[in-house]
């Protein structure tokens, strides 16, 4: 045992950080052949986005000294940092974005590369507890196999955030063959495949009903990725290839790899209905869905609610890593480390070293020597986590206070 493992500290890794430049701070990382067209686009651009028009919360994207100073007293020694912002010719954040037309293509691909070289920048100012997420597009794959190994280049150790496919578009979905370049790339450079919550979606109107459906549906369609690298043979084909689901719960996870399996069964029985329908495709895979879920993916859990704790050994102590959605208002912070003792007063401290921090540094690269020294500063106490927590924080939003748990709330 290490002197870090032996330590009073947990280490705690957020594997679901946000940040992004201000608009205006994106123009010194556009190539110069844009910057006319820039400055005539973000003056007439409408922020859709309260919280980024908001003067105290919008800063946490991008002031890097002020991000430290929150997360510290957090307990957070470091995090994964997916986008938050508005990119250069993007109408909203890349993670809702509907897809560019084709007059679109290009700027969007400026803006993309801008926000990949501030991302570089910004990781670079907090050396090791920075795990930046650079971003493509689908629409050219040689471009997106491209910027994989810019983004390599670049030290953007948190890999690429693969882009959601909708139903319906005109791109190709993620199973089909054109993307196999994109996976060959990520494989062979150790580049992690990201799919955040929120990718995949449909086209929503805007009255209540369909908000109201978009929010209950939104997990939906970014799970979908899963099944279609599995069954595509994605995994089969890259065995080493990482893929983290983030942001997008948890609990439906044991449930979802009984269904596939229970697919892959059937397609593999010569006679059934759904053999005549997939027992081709499935008799190429030589994994279950759950086998290939064991090995290739990983779950970026925020939140990990005290219920879905309790199932952890289902989905796998080693496929989840805790997030505190910062500086999202239904993040954990500032109550990071009441949500820490909600989901996990009463789990084994090795089982919550490994979903804090073992986890995300083996799948992120992050130095757990170097944050175990932080941790020792600013970490919570394994005696601290270990306490159960008696009643709720009045004013957080975040879910991981979970009224499902058995807990008296202020």
């Amino acid at each position: 045992m290490t002197d870090r493992d032996a330590s009073d500290h947990y280490v705690v890794i957020s594997a679901d950080g946000h940040a992004g430049a201000d608009l205006l701070e994106y123009r010194p990382f556009l190539a110069k052949e844009w910057l006319a067209e820039f400055d005539a686009w973000a003056a007439a651009y409408v922020n859709p986005f309260a919280d980024l028009l908001d003067p105290d919360v919008a800063p946490k994207s991008w002031d890097s000294d002020r991000r430290q100073r929150e997360l510290e007293a957090d307990g957070i020694a470091a995090e994964v940092l997916f986008p938050n912002t508005i990119p250069p010719f993007f109408p909203s954040g890349n993670l809702l974005a509907p897809p560019p037309t084709v007059a679109e293509h290009d700027r969007r691909w400026a803006g993309i590369r801008a926000h990949n070289t501030w991302l570089a920048d910004f990781c670079a100012k907090v050396p090791g507890r920075r795990a930046g997420i650079g971003q493509v597009l689908l629409h050219d794959v040689d471009a997106a196999v491209a910027e994989v190994r810019r983004i390599k280049e670049l030290g953007l150790t948190g890999g690429v955030l693969l882009p959601g496919v909708a139903p319906n578009t005109d791109l190709p979905p993620l199973f089909a063959d054109e993307y196999e370049p994109l996976w060959a790339v990520c494989e062979e450079l150790d580049v992690v495949v990201n799919h955040h919550g929120g990718g995949g979606l449909p086209e929503f109107g805007v009255e209540p009903i369909d908000r109201t459906i978009l929010l209950i549906e939104l997990p939906i369609f970014s799970h979908r990725a899963m099944w279609h690298l599995i069954f595509a043979g994605v995994f089969e084909r890259h065995p080493a290839l990482k893929f983290a689901l983030t942001e997008q719960g948890t609990g439906w996870i044991p449930g979802g790899l009984r269904s596939l399996d229970w697919f892959y069964r059937r397609m593999m029985r010569a006679g059934t209905p759904e053999s005549l329908f997939g027992g081709q495709v499935a008799r190429k895979l030589s994994l279950t869905p759950s086998e290939y879920f064991a090995r290739n993916c990983y779950v970026g859990a925020s939140f990990l609610r005290p219920i879905e704790c309790t199932v952890r050994h289902d989905i796998g102590v080693d496929r989840i890593m805790w997030g505190s959605d910062y500086p999202h208002s239904e993040g954990s912070w500032p109550y990071t480390r009441e949500a820490l003792r909600a989901s996990f007063a009463d789990v084994p401290e090795p089982e919550v070293r490994a979903m804090l921090a073992g986890t995300a540094a083996g799948v992120y690269g992050f130095d757990l020597d170097l944050l175990g020294q932080v941790a020792g500063r600013i970490g919570p106490t394994v005696d601290e986590v270990a306490k159960p927590l008696d009643r709720y924080p009045p004013d957080s939003t975040c879910n991981a206070f979970d009224e499902d748990a058995i807990i008296r709330a202020w």
